[in-house]
């Protein structure tokens, strides 16, 4: 790993502390994966009063790592529905009983590789810009095509050398990275030029917070990349965390929310209510319907902490190491970050829900 800038703890402050506007701005997405990411473009490009979006970079994405564990749950759970199921098993025991009583079998599920997840998240990312006839051409970046295969080999693209290119870029003000999906881009861009370390700050949301003991398998936005999570922690770049489980996992919205409040609301209120409708990641987890469901918009955590940090009250806290086995290690990291500790989900989607009145 390369020697990065290691920034004191008055420094450290505060480049954490919130930011005030006009706020530069890089989104880091894999906007395609599931539905949360349109929400996350759509409301950042609706408050143009306050970010300066200089760009949106697609990620890599696949859930193809949960293929087999569902399916040996899936076989498990066929045959005895009360089976204890152990390690990545567990983890999809919910939706093996979801595909066991919509009666379709894992087995036949599709699962796009990275660099075609990374493809479809671009162009998507494309797509929300013209329904909110907002030019693209310029703004929109094709990612990483993989993961990191190790912290010697970054991965050059298009995202990586934009990230670089803005951040050095002659500004006195810092440049934030809302990264909401997996850090390959942003982790590549850190090792290619280590000095951006200290003129970037990096927002992610992902897995649970630096005080719980549990393993981060689940979190698809950390497990992906393994070796990319781990360097947002151990580089010592300032970094704002958001975990998803618990904080992030609170912006719930049900079918009646959308049909309310996004269902009509310009081009892009009908677009997400169609995805809504039309969720990709219902296939994958078995859901064939909406009956007493709600669907997590995960991803707004990001930008509602960019716009009011009151709506994500976080805290300074020392940098937590990440092992290889994907637990938080008990020895921290000698440097601070700042990690979000509760969410007020009415106010984040009432912003939202505003702002999509006024929607082309």
């Amino acid at each position: 790993m390369p020697t990065f800038p290691q920034l004191s703890d008055e420094s450290m402050r505060q480049m954490l502390e919130p930011a005030s506007a006009p706020i530069r701005l890089i989104i880091d997405t894999d906007t395609h994966n599931e539905i949360d990411d349109q929400f996350t473009i759509a409301w950042a490009l609706l408050s143009a009063d306050k970010l300066e979006i200089e760009g949106v970079c697609a990620e890599p994405y696949s859930f193809r790592h949960h293929r087999e564990p569902m399916i040996a749950a899936y076989d498990q759970l066929k045959t005895n529905p009360q089976a204890v199921l152990s390690g990545e098993m567990a983890a999809m025991r919910r939706f093996a009983l979801n595909h066991l009583e919509a009666g379709t079998d894992p087995r036949n599920l599709r699962f796009v590789n990275p660099d075609e997840g990374m493809e479809l998240s671009y162009q998507e990312i494309i797509k929300v810009f013209e329904l909110m006839d907002v030019p693209w051409a310029g703004k929109v970046f094709r990612g990483s095509p993989g993961y990191l295969p190790s912290l010697d080999a970054p991965i050059r693209s298009e995202s990586a050398e934009f990230i670089i290119q803005r951040a050095l870029a002659q500004d006195e003000r810092p440049l934030y990275i809302a990264a909401i999906g997996c850090l390959t881009n942003v982790a590549s861009a850190l090792l290619m030029a280590p000095e951006i370390a200290s003129r970037i700050v990096v927002l992610w949301t992902s897995t649970y917070p630096s005080f719980v003991n549990l393993n981060h398998a689940p979190s698809l936005n950390l497990v992906q990349d393994i070796p990319a999570s781990q360097l947002i922690y151990d580089s010592g770049v300032p970094l704002v965390f958001l975990p998803g489980y618990y904080i992030g996992e609170q912006l719930k919205l049900s079918l009646a929310d959308m049909e309310t409040y996004v269902r009509g609301k310009g081009k892009i209120g009908d677009y997400l209510y169609h995805l809504y409708t039309h969720n990709p990641v219902h296939t994958l987890f078995g859901i064939n319907d909406h009956y007493a469901r709600t669907w997590v918009i995960w991803d707004l955590i990001d930008i509602a902490w960019l716009l009011e940090p009151a709506w994500v009250p976080s805290q300074l806290v020392r940098a937590p190491r990440l092992t290889d086995d994907l637990y938080w290690a008990a020895e921290r990291n000698p440097h601070l970050m700042r990690e979000a500790f509760a969410l007020d989900r009415d106010a984040i989607f009432r912003d939202l829900f505003r702002k999509l009145e006024a929607a082309p």
